[in-house]
């Protein structure tokens, strides 16, 4: 299970779903990132997007290896994309390399080869704005994205399964979200099913749980956590091979959940979410 090899023929599908409650305008971290949660999502989302379409380039242009949808869920729930990719559910990898919103010039430090720092200007393509406002309708969300990928494994069959990645700071405000994240790992291709895993944002410093594989003690972090702990899916091997190399504690029977986790954090866990075990 979960090898499929990931073509233009039998392509990938990434679905992110991304809370947009007003809580996400509170700082990183409780303040030691320095920025909002919902500005740190957009630029980790927008440096992921890049990513992939970097993994797709080949010699004759951006190969269509994925489909790839974000899901903004708070005071409207639906797709989040901007620009011409506005209101699409899924859009092909090359469709988003030609489509961003807006490309800006942004500063970063790098190695000057002498064992210092040099400030240089990168190109930063932006497919994705920061929204945060409003409640956390997850219930909708889960929903919208399980009518989604029902169709999508109807069509792809063969494919690897769809990897859906839930972002969230809070607790769902539109019911119990279990049974339709139940739903949406229940959807499966010849490759296995669909893997759902959900990431919980940093508010504030304290203890940090990565891929647990028991919700023992999860209760004595938020009474939140074991719901999110049960919502994922087991990690295939490949996965829990890339978070093991990231330097991660993995076991066999982990699950795709980290519980209040801290920008670098966020930033590995979409890396290893989005890794292709077998890409042509």
């Amino acid at each position: 299970m979960y090898t499929a090899e990931i073509s233009r023929r039998n392509p990938g599908c990434f679905l992110f779903l991304i809370d947009q409650s007003y809580s996400m305008s509170e700082p990183f971290g409780g303040g030691s990132f320095g920025m909002s949660k919902s500005q740190a999502m957009a630029d980790a989302i927008n440096r992921l997007l890049d990513t992939l379409v970097a993994r797709c380039a080949k010699g004759e242009g951006v190969m269509r290896y994925f489909q790839v949808g974000v899901i903004g869920y708070g005071n409207t729930v639906g797709p989040a994309l901007g620009g011409s990719l506005k209101d699409r559910e899924l859009v092909w990898i090359d469709e988003i390399a030609d489509n961003p919103l807006r490309v800006e010039e942004r500063r970063k430090k790098e190695s000057d080869g002498a064992g210092g720092l040099v400030e240089v200007s990168v190109m930063f393509p932006v497919w994705f704005d920061p929204v945060a406002d409003n409640g956390t309708p997850m219930c909708q969300a889960l929903w919208l994205a399980h009518t989604i990928l029902e169709n999508w494994v109807a069509q792809h069959p063969k494919s690897f399964p769809p990897v859906v990645i839930n972002i969230t700071d809070g607790e769902s405000t539109d019911g119990d979200p279990y049974p339709a994240s139940a739903a949406i790992r229940e959807l499966e291709t010849e490759d296995g099913n669909v893997l759902l895993l959900n990431l919980h944002l940093s508010s504030c410093r304290a203890p940090q749980v990565f891929f647990p594989d028991s919700e023992s003690g999860l209760a004595e972090q938020d009474k939140y956590a074991p719901l999110l702990f049960n919502m994922s899916s087991h990690l295939p091997a490949f996965m829990r091979s890339a978070a093991r190399d990231l330097g991660y504690t993995v076991s066999d029977t982990a699950r795709g959940f980290v519980f209040n986790a801290e920008i670098q954090d966020a930033i590995q866990f979409l890396d290893i979410g989005t890794r292709a075990a077998n890409m042509r």
